[in-house]
């Protein structure tokens, strides 16, 4: 079997552009796969471009050899953007092993020792503006049967808060609390903002509302700072979304400075890499939960790996989408008592509808967090954009 082509699309989310990989076969097999990353949407499909040119013609069923390839042979290695690239390829080459044989991803990864993927929702906050907007949504959302929520309560903040500020935050995290009851998992996220200072007097008033973990508390790249935080901080560290291979996660992992490592698969190298970013944490005693708030592609190819990873936490996915995310994408997996089921579906489980994609073309997208607008996360007429079963 030979790659004879690969093709990329980008298509608007709302929030974001998904960027969509396809890789085609000489024997009819396609690989589908997904290289979202989030507002440097160009960049990635010319990297893809430049990858391209050593794929074509080659077998894809020997992963690690290309992988070994294409973070070789790219003199800048590691970044965003190359990695990004890689890891679309990446997924999308197990997306082929996968087909070929006829079986899922996590059977060629060791089988899965778990049958349901225990996930916690972001974006089910859409639109909320005060501590009874939160509170409300919050309710509503555990109501219809899901066990864990996460989000950013800090508005507009960077680097400093003030008293009231952070009073106010809390305000709206004592808000949410009360309203899911102690038995629901709660998560913050921090979207890399603070300085240590900050990050230490939330992390110590976070305490009393028994948070699963503060993620990404400061910007990413000082491992010996966010250690000075661990270590004052009475609620768990999590951080690793911005690690673009396997040796910055390690290196965030042997840094002592995180209790929970969040690798996302379409930045950290793909299916290849964060096996392995699993296997190093497992070693080290310290649970893996995804970053996960990109895409179908993103979303199928992250569950593949948990499934077969005994220090897996939990997953991030997205509450809701845009409408238009069932006619582009079939998906297979479905929700069930707090987590996301895998089916037998051969490969990541997922086909790509492209006659859709010509009606969401690209779109230029901002960062909302500091601009005020860090809810507005989905359209309106967003939906739950996964099937439910009892």
């Amino acid at each position: 079997m030979k790659i004879t082509e690969i093709k990329t699309f980008i298509v608007d989310a709302f929030r974001v552009n998904y960027i969509f990989l396809k890789v085609e076969t000489d024997e009819g097999i396609i690989g589908y796969s997904e290289a979202t990353l989030d507002y440097i949407d160009t960049p990635v499909v010319s990297a893809i471009e430049e990858l391209k040119r050593y794929l074509i013609g080659k077998d894809p069923m020997e992963i690690e050899l290309h992988h070994m390839h294409m973070e070789r042979d790219y003199y800048w290695r590691y970044g965003p953007v190359l990695t990004s690239a890689l890891s679309g390829i990446d997924i999308a080459l197990w997306d082929i092993r996968g087909k070929a044989l006829g079986v899922p991803v996590y059977t060629l990864l060791g089988g899965k020792v778990k049958d349901i993927i225990p996930v916690y929702l972001n974006g089910w906050f859409s639109g909320a503006k005060t501590k009874k907007d939160f509170a409300e949504k919050a309710k509503s959302t555990i109501a219809q049967g899901f066990k864990a929520l996460k989000w950013d309560p800090f508005g507009d903040s960077y680097l400093n808060m003030t008293k009231e500020q952070i009073y106010n935050s809390m305000e709206i995290v004592a808000a949410v609390r009360e309203a899911v009851g102690p038995r629901v998992d709660l998560f913050i996220e921090g979207h890399g903002r603070f300085n240590l200072t900050t990050a230490i007097r939330i992390a110590r008033e976070l305490e009393k509302f028994d948070i699963g973990f503060f993620e990404e508390p400061l910007h990413p790249g000082r491992n010996d700072v966010l250690l000075k935080l661990k270590l004052q901080s009475p609620v768990p560290i999590a951080a690793g979304e911005r690690c673009y291979s396997r040796f910055d996660a390690a290196n965030l992992i042997e840094s002592g400075a995180v209790d929970v490592i969040q690798p996302d698969v379409c930045q950290v190298g793909g299916i290849t890499d964060l096996k392995k970013v699993a296997s190093i944490a497992e070693a080290n005693f310290i649970n893996i939960s995804p970053h996960n708030p990109a895409g179908p592609g993103s979303n199928a190819a992250t569950m593949q790996v948990m499934a077969t990873c005994m220090n897996f936490m939990n997953l991030e996915t997205m509450f809701n989408d845009v409408p238009w995310r069932k006619d582009i994408v079939t998906e297979t997996c479905y929700y069930k008592d707090g987590g996301l089921v895998l089916t037998e579906a051969p490969g990541i489980g997922i086909t790509l509808n492209e006659e859709f994609f010509k009606d969401h073309p690209y779109k230029v997208h901002e960062l909302r967090h500091y601009r005020g607008e860090l809810t507005n996360i989905f359209p309106d007429d967003s939906v739950v954009w996964f099937n439910k079963r009892d």
